[in-house]
């Protein structure tokens, strides 16, 4: 019989539902149920595209004897961390706290109050590598607890203790310019200049990295800054990490070339990405850039895209029980599915080799340097088009259709910036349509909720929700000019003030009425996304720029007052708060005043900038603004009739509350924000 997770809503539980453990979902009841039996908790954590998860699912979850041992002697609690990412936030802390390289699956045990005094990730049915059978720790860990071993009440105090101490504020700490122009040059020097991306592998996209590096380039002119990042970009757009065939990004990759992938696509990773291919072309005009981000956001819409119009989570790693078998491909495939003559031009430009490139098949990718026209690449894309239509007869792999607020909100705001810099303005209404999705079925009174499936909304929803959202909002108001977008993004971060401000000046990453935890995280440091703390700070520079309201910036340096001083001793964790610093010290915006299509080019013009932090007003009139904005009293000044010019339209490049004179020429107003 299917145990309590039939009722989920989650599709990672749902895989479970049919195991002999009796799994309970993450409740108060489950809690209960473990200090009325007196019996500690095993909580195992994961998620749907994750393939270790699998493996020991099979291994043990699956296996009727390895179940009776963890029905007898546990409460059972199974957690989706894409779900409650809050939850799975605080047991990954105490995981590292006990000296473990967190990851997934997370295997944790804690008291019936939800304490954790014990854990690991992945443990083996059978003994090996090392590591114990996964039954002894079962019973060692349930036999200490029994017994009162003195360790297990140790352990979980230390644990408690550690994790309160880093949610409290330290000393006051000061980061410019200077300091973070130095973490760009250390970051710089522990790149791989053969490969591109970080030494050393596995080979993560480290977005935030990336983003650093370029802002260094912006802020000092060092190209090489710039170069490291568009080389790292370079790598894993033509290595195995990227689907050359049907497009979208992996993870990651398991060795330091970018060549074999961990074949699972998540939702997050192609939104940083996407974002970061849009400044790489806008910058160098290379045809890769370019390509990558329109076959990526053809994926998108191919794949990823749900009834409603927003996106579903991620697509897992495994198909037929194995992992890769959806992407790979032997000679004879390519032999049968193309024609001996194209098979052959296409194995040569793709490393499609005899005996395989991984494991005996071939991940297809272009990291071999070799001169191609464009009549090759137009051949090529032609093939690629072939090999996909075979390979969607494949069984597909699991896709995890659930709708995160947190995760779609990066992926319209990476839509919105792209779109300009690509050519492809109908991105915006495909970022809108999403957009409005979640605005009309994600939230609450007002307030949004976290995940949706199948009419089932998680509610309420984390600060990681309201910062990804509030900026989808203002990226979606700058580049419609429709009021309502910003008047959405004002009322979020009303609600975020509400039910996630600290005392302290952060954002707690849980509402103050969810459900009780053992502590509030604050989520300062970076995960695989941007921490919502760095994303709230940009928030609140851009909200303060395009409502005139300073309380807005005022706001953003209480966070970083609250938040540096924890940030000072792990900078490379918090790559993304530096990254929002930069924001809030070098925010530019451009106004451009006046109807037409002059003022069009000109707004382009500013939206296709390779630049970070460039917002782009676009007024009819200069009595739009706000009373006190510098462009409007500059604009005044200079016309009789409100507008520059007598009604030519212009652009004013503003910045710490002035505005240049006004500029009618792109090559002028591209200078300005250049520097020049």
């Amino acid at each position: 019989m299917p145990n309590q997770l039939a009722a989920a809503a989650s599709p990672y539980l749902l895989q479970h539902k049919d195991n002999p453990v009796d799994w309970w979902e993450w409740t108060p009841d489950a809690f209960d149920e473990a200090r009325r039996s007196n019996r500690p908790i095993l909580l195992s954590i994961g998620y749907a595209a994750c393939h270790w998860c699998h493996v020991m699912a099979h291994e043990s979850f699956e296996d009727a004897a390895t179940a009776a041992v963890m029905n007898e002697l546990f409460v059972n609690i199974k957690v989706d961390r894409e779900e409650r990412p809050e939850v799975d936030q605080i047991y990954m802390a105490a995981l590292q706290q006990l000296g473990v390289q967190g990851g997934w699956p997370m295997t944790m045990f804690l008291d019936p109050e939800g304490a954790p005094f014990w854990g690991g990730t992945y443990f083996p049915k059978e003994p090996r590598y090392g590591q114990p059978a996964f039954t002894e720790v079962l019973k060692t860990m349930a036999g200490a607890y029994a017994s009162g071993d003195p360790r297990i009440t140790q352990n979980r105090a230390a644990l408690l203790e550690r994790l309160r101490q880093k949610a409290r504020p330290a000393g006051q700490v000061v980061i410019g310019t200077n300091e973070l122009d130095d973490i760009a040059g250390r970051i710089l020097g522990i790149m791989d200049t053969e490969h591109g991306g970080l030494q050393g592998s596995p080979k993560f996209p480290n977005t935030p990295f990336l983003e650093l590096l370029w802002r260094g380039w912006e802020r000092t002119g060092r190209t090489r800054l710039r170069d490291a990042a568009l080389h790292a970009l370079d790598g894993m757009s033509e290595g195995g990490i990227y689907d050359h065939i049907g497009g979208g990004y992996s993870r990651y990759s398991v060795d330091d070339r970018w060549l074999v992938p961990h074949f699972e696509k998540m939702l997050y990773d192609n939104a940083q990405i996407l974002d970061l291919l849009g400044l790489a072309y806008a910058e160098t005009g290379a045809e890769l850039f370019r390509a990558r981000a329109i076959e990526t956001v053809g994926w998108l819409q191919r794949e990823m895209m749900t009834e409603g119009g927003a996106f579903a989570a991620s697509l897992d790693a495994d198909s037929e029980g194995h992992e890769g078998r959806y992407y790979v491909w032997t000679l004879k495939q390519v032999l049968d599915a193309l024609g001996a003559q194209d098979a052959e031009f296409f194995a040569r430009h793709y490393d499609i080799a005899p005996f395989g490139n991984w494991e005996g098949v071939s991940i297809p990718n272009r990291l071999k340097e070799m001169e191609r026209s464009g009549a090759d690449e137009i051949r090529l894309a032609m093939l690629r088009d072939k090999l996909l239509a075979v390979r969607e007869k494949r069984v597909p792999p699991g896709r995890d259709d659930k709708v995160l607020a947190d995760w779609n909100g990066l992926m319209i705001a990476a839509l919105v910036g792209v779109a300009p810099r690509i050519g492809r303005p109908e991105w915006v209404k495909l970022a809108a349509g999403a957009f409005r999705f979640i605005a009309e079925s994600m939230v609450k009174d007002g307030r949004l909720g976290h995940s949706w499936r199948a009419g089932r909304l998680v509610f309420p929803g984390l600060s990681a929700d309201y910062a990804a959202m509030i900026g989808a909002a203002l990226a979606l108001a700058e580049a419609t000019g429709e009021r309502a977008y910003l008047d959405q993004a004002i009322a979020w971060q009303a609600m975020l003030e509400t039910h996630h401000a600290t005392e302290a000046g952060g954002y707690y990453l849980t509402a103050d009425d969810a459900e009780g935890l053992i502590l509030r995280p604050e989520a300062t440091a970076d995960d695989a996304v941007t921490s919502p703390q760095a994303l709230i700070a940009r928030n609140l520079v851009r909200l303060a720029i395009l409502t005139g309201d300073d309380a807005y910036r005022a706001r953003a340096d209480r966070l970083f007052d609250a938040l540096l001083p924890r940030a000072a001793p792990h900078l490379y964790s918090h790559a993304g708060l530096l990254n929002a610093l930069d924001t809030r010290l070098r925010a530019r915006e451009v106004v451009v005043i006046g109807a037409g299509a002059e003022a069009d080019v000109l707004a382009d013009a500013a939206r296709r900038m390779p630049l970070v932090d460039v917002s782009v007003q676009r007024v009819s009139d200069s009595s739009a603004l706000p009373t006190d904005h510098p462009a409007r009293a500059k604009a005044t000044s200079l016309t009789s009739g409100g507008n520059v010019g007598n009604g030519a339209p212009a652009a004013f490049v503003c910045a710490g509350g002035s505005c240049s004179l006004p500029v009618t020429e792109v090559n002028r107003l591209e200078e300005l924000l250049r520097g020049g």
